[in-house]
C-alpha cells in the first residue's frame, strides 16, 4: 500500500539540501537538516505552520546555508510537456543521466511488457500511515503527519525512531492473514470432503447393489440357457416321431378314402342286387297272377335324403336301380336331380320398403346366459320369432325371442360348432363344426337326419340357397362345397374358406378366405366369376343386403370394406383396428351395418355415408363373436365369448 504523502514544506532550498529536504516527503528515509528553522513550541498546534512562516524562516537562515549551484542545462532535457511525469520516473531519469552522461531515450514499445512488482521495506512512519489509512482514521492520520513533521523539524526524533519496520511484524500479520484464510479453506475443504464421502458411500452402495443384481441376472440367464438347451435336446427326439405320425396319418387318410370308395361301390352293388331280387319276386308274382304292372324300386342315396329333408313335397326317390332287369320287365324311370333356378328371377324385395334400424336409439333390454363357452354364430328363424345359437361347447340351442326362453337344443358334434343356418321353410337347421362335418337337424324328429363329412378339415360356415334345395359349406381344407344328390366342390382359394353365403335370389355363391380374397362363384357351372382383392389380412365374414345391392366384408385387422359387385371395385374402406372384426350384419333395408369387434364393441355404420362408426355399443366385456338384426329391424342381438347373448331394442 502506497502511503499518503505529507503536505510539502514551502521552503526555498537549493543545492544539495534539496535532496535532504525532499527525502522525508518522498519516503521518510532520513530527517531534514534545515535546522535553522525557528523553534516552535511543543504546545502550539501543527496546523498553524503556514507557508509565509516557512518562507520567512528560510530567508532568515540563507547566510548559514551552503548552496551548490546546479547548471541550468541539466534541466533542459525535461520539457514542460511531461506534466504527468511521476516522482519515481523523475528520480530514475536523473540517475540514468548521472550514470550514462545523457538521458536514455525511451524505446518504442513494440509489445506490451509484463509489469514487475518491487517491494521496498517500510519505515515506521509509513507503516503507521498505512495502518491509519487502512482503518479509515483520516483525522488521526492528519494529526500524526503534522506532529511527525514538526518533530522532524525540531530534530526530536532519534535515528532508531525512523528505522525500517522489522519484517517480523509484517510477516506475523501476513502469517495471521494466511492462517485465517487457511482456516476458512480448511472448513470449506472439510465440507467438500464430507459431501464427497457421502457421495462415495452412496455410489459404493449402488455399485454393490448393481453388482449383486448383475450376478443374479447372469445366474438366471445361465439357467434359462441351460433350460433352452435341455428343451431343444428334448424336442429333437419329437421330430422323427412327428414325421412318422404325419406319414401314418397320410396313409390312413388314403386308406380311408379307398375304403370309402369301396364301401360306396359295394353299397351300390348291394342295393342293385336287392332291387333286382325284389323286381324278380314281383315279376314272378305278377306273372303268376297274370298281371303286367312294373314298380320302381331303389333306395335314396345321401344326396336324395338331403333333398327330401329340405323339400318334403319332393317325396320321390332321387336315384333308381340300374341293375339288369329280368326279361319282360320295364326299366325304372329315374327322377330328375334338383336343379338351380334360372338367373332371370326377380328379387321380391328389390322395390319393397324395408324397415330401417334406428341404431341411435338402441338400448339393452335383456341378457341371456346361453352356453358355457363362446357363442360363435346367431341366426333368426325365417318365419317365427326364434333365435338359434351355436357354441364352442358343441351344442346348438333355439330361444323364444325376445323373451329368451329355451325351446330346443341339440348335441352330436364331436368338436366346436362354428356356424348354423335355417332352411328357408324353417323346418330344419344346418350346423357346421370343427369335426369336419355338416349336420342337418329335423325339428319334427328331434335328431340329425343327415351328416355330410366330405370335408377333410374343420367346416367354418354353411348357408342354404333361397330355394332350400342346396346347402353350401366352407372349410379349412381350402374348399367350398355345394351339397345336393351330387356334391360339387369349388376349388381356387389358397387358404381356409372362413365363410360362405348367397347373393339373395341368385345362383351366385360368395366365399371369404384366409388368402385375403372374396370370390364369387356360379353355382351351376362351379366356376369363379369374380374375385375381390384389397384386404391385407384374413377375411372373417361378408354379407349382402336383402335387396342384393350392398355388399361388405371384414377382416382380422378390423378393416371393413364396401364393394361394387358390378364394377368389381372397392367403394370405401374403414379401419377399426387393431382388434379383429369377427362378423358383420346389415339391417333389412341395407342402410345400417353392425360390426362385431374383438374389443367388446358393436360398431354401427351408415352405409350411405360410409364413415367411421356413428355409434359404438359396449356389448360385452370380452370379444363380440356375432351380431344379427331381426326382420323388423327393431332388435339387435350380439353374442360374445362369455357365452351370453344380449338383446338391444
Amino acid at each position: 500500500m502506497i502511503a499518503q504523502p505529507p503536505p510539502p514544506l514551502p521552503t526555498k532550498i537549493s543545492g544539495s539540501k534539496l535532496g535532504d529536504a525532499a527525502a522525508p516527503a518522498a519516503g521518510g528515509a532520513g530527517a531534514a537538516k534545515a535546522s535553522s528553522l525557528p523553534p516552535v513550541d511543543e504546545d502550539s498546534e501543527p496546523k498553524m505552520f503556514y507557508l509565509e512562516q516557512a518562507d520567512h524562516a528560510v530567508e532568515d537562515s540563507d547566510e548559514e546555508l551552503e548552496f551548490e549551484e546546479i547548471p541550468v542545462e541539466q534541466f533542459d532535457d525535461y520539457s514542460d510537456s511531461d506534466v504527468d511525469e511521476t516522482l519515481e520516473q523523475a528520480v530514475r531519469n536523473i540517475h540514468e543521466k548521472n550514470f550514462f552522461g545523457s538521458a536514455i531515450e525511451p524505446v518504442a514499445k513494440t509489445e506490451e511488457l509484463t509489469p514487475a512488482l518491487t517491494k521496498h521495506p517500510e519505515v515506521i512512519d509509513d507503516y503507521i500511515r498505512n495502518y491509519l489509512s487502512s482503518k479509515g482514521l483520516v483525522k488521526s492520520l492528519e494529526a500524526f503527519q503534522n506532529e511527525w513533521y514538526e518533530f522532524q523539524q525540531k530534530e526530536r526524533l532519534a535515528p532508531e525512531d525512523v528505522t525500517i519496520v522489522p519484517d517480523v511484524y509484517q510477516q506475523n500479520q501476513e502469517l495471521a492473514d494466511a492462517l485465517q484464510k487457511l482456516r476458512v479453506d480448511v472448513e470449506t475443504y472439510k465440507e467438500i470432503a464430507n459431501k464427497a464421502r457421502a457421495t462415495y458411500d452412496k455410489l459404493r452402495k449402488e455399485r454393490d447393489f448393481h453388482r449383486m443384481h448383475h450376478k443374479r441376472v447372469v445366474q438366471e440367464k445361465n439357467k434359462l440357457i441351460a433350460d433352452i438347451k435341455r428343451l431343444k435336446k428334448h424336442y429333437e427326439n419329437y421330430e422323427p416321431t412327428l414325421k412318422q405320425l404325419q406319414h401314418k396319418y397320410e396313409m390312413a387318410m388314403k386308406e380311408k378314402m379307398l375304403t370309402k370308395l369301396e364301401r360306396d361301390r359295394l353299397a351300390a352293388k348291394v342295393a342293385g342286387l336287392e332291387g333286382s331280387v325284389k323286381g324278380l319276386e314281383k315279376s314272378l308274382k305278377d306273372a303268376s297272377s297274370g298281371g303286367t304292372k312294373v314298380a320302381r324300386t331303389g333306395q335314396p342315396q345321401i344326396g336324395a335324403a338331403l333333398v327330401q329333408a329340405s323339400d318334403p313335397a319332393r317325396s320321390t326317390p332321387a336315384s333308381l336301380d340300374h341293375a339288369p332287369q329280368p326279361a319282360g320287365a320295364k326299366r325304372p324311370v329315374p327322377t330328375k336331380d334338383a336343379t338351380l333356378p334360372s338367373d332371370d328371377r326377380a328379387n321380391p324385395y328389390a322395390s319393397a320398403e324395408l324397415p330401417v334400424a334406428k341404431y341411435d336409439r338402441l338400448k339393452q333390454i335383456h341378457q341371456v346366459k346361453a352356453h358355457n363357452l363362446a357363442i360363435s354364430s346367431l341366426k333368426f328363424h325365417p318365419k317365427k320369432l326364434i333365435l338359434a345359437t351355436v357354441s364352442d361347447d358343441r351344442s346348438w340351442k333355439m330361444w323364444a325371442f325376445p323373451s329368451g326362453e329355451l325351446i330346443m337344443s341339440g348335441e352330436g358334434h364331436k368338436d366346436w360348432i362354428a356356424d348354423c343356418d335355417f332352411h328357408p321353410r324353417g323346418t330344419q337347421l344346418a350346423t357346421s363344426s370343427g369335426d369336419g362335418t355338416v349336420k342337418l337337424w329335423d325339428f319334427s324328429k328331434g335328431i340329425a337326419t343327415l351328416t355330410m363329412s366330405d370335408h377333410t378339415q374343420a367346416v367354418w360356415s354353411c348357408a342354404f340357397h333361397d330355394q332350400g334345395d342346396f346347402l353350401a359349406s366352407g372349410s379349412m381344407d381350402h374348399t367350398a362345397k355345394l351339397w345336393d344328390i351330387h356334391t360339387q366342390t369349388f376349388r381356387g382359394h389358397a387358404d381356409s374358406v372362413n365363410h360362405v353365403g348367397w347373393q339373395p335370389f341368385t345362383n351366385t355363391l360368395f366365399t371369404c378366405s384366409g388368402d385375403k380374397t372374396v370370390s364369387f362363384w356360379d353355382a351351376r357351372t362351379g366356376l369363379c366369376a369374380q374375385t375381390f382383392f384389397g384386404h391385407t389380412n384374413t377375411i372373417n365374414h361378408a354379407c349382402f343386403s336383402l335387396k342384393g345391392t350392398t355388399f361388405a366384408s371384414c377382416d382380422a385387422d378390423g378393416v371393413v370394406k364396401f364393394w361394387d359387385t358390378r364394377a368389381v371395385s372397392e367403394l370405401a374402406s374403414l379401419h377399426f383396428g387393431p382388434h379383429p372384426a369377427n362378423k358383420i350384419c346389415l339391417d333389412p333395408s341395407g342402410t345400417v351395418l353392425a360390426v362385431a369387434s374383438n374389443d367388446g364393441l358393436v360398431r354401427m355404420i351408415s352405409t350411405a355415408e360410409r364413415v367411421r362408426g356413428n355409434r359404438d355399443l359396449r356389448a360385452h366385456e370380452d370379444s363380440v363373436q356375432a351380431v344379427a338384426f331381426d326382420r323388423t329391424a327393431e332388435f339387435l342381438v350380439s353374442s360374445g365369448s362369455d357365452g351370453t347373448f344380449k338383446i338391444f331394442q
